[in-house]
């Protein structure tokens, strides 16, 4: 919309050139910029309101299958639950403000963004509605499938568009391993176990919103210099025309999770509930597919890939041998479990999460 104004009104756009520098009429740093702010200032200002209204109607259940971890819980019971819809309505409301929405991939985030977070608020709302612990396994993973299919269909034919065309390009060396049809069952793959894996360690006061900040951030730079052409070449990485877009909705993601975390750090006035941790992950897992980096998603969210994978270990490691490796699974509950405080896990996973996205970044020199 920013950009439909300036374009329309050339005496607005002679302004905002004069008082910047670059001869770029894009502005896509101040862009980016100026959504992570809108969406912060957005979500605390929003946040009273929206809490007080999710108090009334939608409080968290306690109802894990461990009891003992339901004990350890028990403060978090009657807590509201699914802010991620103001948090999303802010990313989509920034979105519409300061992205070029004739973008083809911005287009598809808002499209992913707002069916992912419809998945997770009616999975929130069974919850709360009934007895039942939200949408069924079968049903929950289908409707993701599904939604993640579509929206790697639009990319797979975007991506055609720019070289290598539909393929994986490994990190470290820009190896490229063309898949071609393939490629949207990847990336239906990567976008379906990010959301998850979201999902997965949202489990403690601030976790996941805190991981997500890091991750975004660190993928907003990625889109910024994958889209830039000089620098996408200086760096020797795939250069995306118009990628700089979804760094645009990154910030905002950014700056909507900086404004959650005001309200969501321990202990908690409000939780996210898949409404927002699913879409959350997706489109982190969109972004890197968009700047061909999804493969170094696995370090810069490096927290959730070990979050999901000390659930599948203990899962697989019980039903071998009948005994647990973890106290509880995910990894945060076998530190909840020791007694450790909850401030001191999240702060260290936080820690950790802000080296494995500088390590992640680092590596766009190690070619």
């Amino acid at each position: 919309m920013l950009l439909w104004l300036l374009e329309t009104f050339p005496v607005l756009l002679e302004l905002v050139s004069s008082r910047t520098t670059g001869d770029s009429r894009v502005f896509l740093s101040a862009r980016i910029a100026g959504a992570g702010v809108c969406a912060f200032g957005g979500s605390v200002l929003v946040g009273p309101t929206v809490i007080g209204w999710l108090k009334k109607r939608f409080r968290e259940r306690i109802a894990s299958a461990s009891g003992t971890l339901n004990q350890l819980h028990a403060s978090k019971q009657d807590t509201p639950t699914m802010g991620g819809l103001f948090v999303m309505g802010v990313v989509l409301l920034c979105t519409l403000v300061w992205t070029n929405l004739t973008s083809e991939y911005v287009r598809t985030a808002v499209l992913l963004v707002t069916t992912m977070t419809a998945v997770g608020a009616a999975d929130d709302w069974i919850k709360q509605r009934s007895r039942r612990n939200g949408l069924t396994a079968r049903q929950k993973l289908g409707l993701q499938i599904l939604l993640a299919t579509v929206t790697s269909w639009m990319l797979y034919t975007c991506h055609l568009q720019h070289e290598p065309g539909a393929a994986i390009v490994w990190p470290l060396g820009n190896r490229v391993l063309t898949i071609g049809l393939f490629y949207i069952a990847w990336s239906a793959l990567v976008i379906v176990g990010a959301a998850n894996a979201v999902n997965l360690t949202d489990g403690l006061d601030g976790l996941a919103a805190g991981c997500t900040i890091v991750a975004a951030v660190a993928y907003t730079v990625l889109l910024y210099l994958c889209g830039h052409a000089q620098q996408s070449a200086y760096l020797s990485i795939p250069h995306v025309a118009g990628s700089g877009e979804i760094a645009v909705v990154l910030g905002s993601l950014a700056g909507a999770m900086c404004g959650f975390l005001w309200f969501n750090c321990h202990p908690a006035q409000v939780f996210l509930g898949d409404a927002g941790s699913l879409p959350t992950g997706a489109l982190l897992a969109f972004a890197a597919l968009v700047c061909r980096q999804e493969l170094l998603l696995t370090v810069i969210g490096g927290i959730f890939v070990v979050e999901t994978g000390s659930v599948i270990m203990q899962v697989l490691w019980f039903r071998t041998t009948g005994r647990r490796i973890l106290r509880c699974s995910p990894l945060h509950n076998h530190f909840v479990f020791r007694g450790d405080p909850e401030t001191r896990i999240v702060t260290r996973f936080w820690i950790i999460s802000a080296i494995l996205a500088v390590i992640g970044l680092a590596t766009l020199k190690l070619r």
